[in-house]
């Protein structure tokens, strides 16, 4: 009996010791931090992101520069695990400057651009000898001069990868067009009769999307203007990077994507380009 009552007692004893660690081991989940590049406001919609992973024990880090030269040296380097700031064309432009092995792994959002005016407030009030103010980067350009293609303004050579004011066959306007740097466009409105301005650019200037004379039409020509979410080529099949890409691409995501953006931008990863 003595012997027993002193085992029940050992028993007793040992029990919280024993629910202890088995609380210990359902607690003890591994939670893996993984670093985003981002700039500007993509910040504000990877935030809710950032929360709803936190429920699959992904620590999801944003880390934010202000230099688009930046997020893409960072990720070859190690420092950083992804980056969601840069369209298609500027990584593939970025891959063939730099000889690396950047690469998608999930769209997140295009933002078209837009021709603003203060001056005028449809595209046909442009007069003839207008003054229009476009980005000088290889990249926007092109894709500006595109836009007033599209728009009727202007016609581009034909099987021209980044036309330049070089390739323009006719400008029935007599539009006197100057490249100037990207984040001046939005500025130079006070100096010329339009601009195309980057969705980006023009967020920071307070520029309604409404506002706009002329919005860049969404096509199968757009589909190298889609923003995606980058890796490197070694790890473009890890799991917990897609469960990063799963989280972002949701309804929610789509929600915050219009507020942050004012209505401007439309998500990507859904989308029908025709």
């Amino acid at each position: 009996m003595k012997k027993k009552f002193v085992a029940l007692t050992a028993l007793v004893a040992a029990l919280p010791v024993f629910l202890a660690a088995c609380g210990s081991s359902s607690s003890s989940t591994k939670t893996t931090t993984v670093k985003l590049g981002v700039i500007g406001s993509d910040a504000d919609v990877w935030k809710p992101v950032a929360k709803r992973l936190k429920k699959q024990h992904i620590n999801l880090k944003l880390v934010e520069f202000t230099d688009y030269n930046k997020p893409n040296q960072a990720l070859q380097d190690g420092d950083i695990d992804l980056n969601a700031f840069q369209t298609v064309q500027f990584l593939n432009n970025w891959n063939k400057a730099h000889k690396t092995n950047i690469v998608s792994v999930g769209k997140t959002y295009i933002g078209p651009v837009r021709l603003y005016s203060q001056k005028v407030k449809k595209l046909s009030q442009l007069k003839k000898g207008a003054k229009v103010a476009i980005a000088n980067d290889q990249t926007n350009e092109a894709r500006a001069l595109e836009l007033l293609q599209q728009a009727g303004l202007i016609k581009l050579k034909g099987n021209v990868t980044f036309p330049t004011v070089r390739d323009i066959t006719s400008n029935k306007l007599g539009l006197k067009i100057t490249p100037v740097d990207a984040a001046q466009t939005a500025r130079s409105l006070t100096s010329v009769d339009a601009a195309v301005v980057n969705n980006d650019i023009a967020l920071n200037a307070k520029l309604k999307p409404s506002s706009a004379i002329y919005v860049e039409k969404i096509t199968k020509a757009s589909k190298p203007f889609v923003n995606v979410v980058a890796s490197t080529k070694k790890n473009r099949n890890n799991k917990v990077y897609k469960k990063v890409v799963k989280a972002y691409q949701t309804q929610a995501t789509k929600k915050v994507i219009k507020k942050v953006y004012n209505g401007s931008t439309e998500a990507a990863w859904d989308l029908s380009f025709k």
